[in-house]
């Protein structure tokens, strides 16, 4: 085992024993204190920082993603974005159920941090609306201050969602991300952020469900 995966290692034992010792009891979706299996993933998502490309697959396997929120956003709401993903909308541009339910879990992020930034990405128009454009509008019409919501419509995959949304990322000094999609899309999404930071800020990742 070369430094790195021991290092990694190092931090996913500590997170092991911060949940065994009860850290961060607080339920789920409060906005006040991380829970034990936040604070776990939390310290996976810092470990996975420190590997290389071609180790970032191990992440998955020992990350446990779920609806609740993330340390990254509890500790740091201000520069932490939150992104959420697209999926295929109607012939006529309207939202799908699987993308609904994306907003949903994004929405309630965004409502529970307020001076968090969000990010929606996605392209593929159809009846000349993109992806991001039908987000947009789905999230301002429930109330979301428009200042807080950037669109990134020119993707036409996860991975093009990761790198597009990296050059926002860039351009206004993001420190963190956590990214917002249906459980069978979550951890390959996630992978595909990790590798368009390149290390360079943490990713996690929020499970949206219906």
């Amino acid at each position: 085992m070369g430094k790195t995966q021991k290092r990694f290692a190092a931090v996913i034992a500590a997170a092991a024993v911060s949940m065994g010792m009860g850290v961060g009891t607080a339920s789920a979706g409060s906005a006040e204190m991380p829970t034990g299996a936040a604070l776990y993933n939390g310290a996976v998502m810092l470990g996975c920082q420190t590997l290389e490309q071609a180790q970032l697959p191990m992440c998955s396997n020992v990350e446990a993603l779920n609806t609740d929120d993330p340390a990254i956003l509890t500790v740091n709401p201000f520069t932490t974005d939150i992104v959420i993903l697209g999926a295929g909308l109607t012939d006529d541009g309207q939202i799908q159920p699987v993308l609904e339910e994306r907003l949903r879990a994004g929405y309630r992020l965004a409502t529970e941090y307020p001076t968090s930034r969000i990010i929606v990405t996605g392209g593929v128009p159809k009846n000349g609306r993109t992806e991001a454009r039908a987000m947009g509008d789905w999230l301002r019409g429930a109330g979301i201050a428009p200042h807080r919501i950037t669109e990134e419509g020119n993707s036409n995959s996860t991975v093009q969602n990761a790198q597009f949304t990296d050059q926002i990322f860039r351009e206004r000094g993001t420190t963190g991300a956590v990214v917002v999609t249906n459980d069978f899309h979550l951890n390959r999404a996630v992978l595909n952020f990790r590798q368009a930071v390149d290390g360079r800020i943490p990713v996690t990742g929020v499970v949206a469900r219906g």
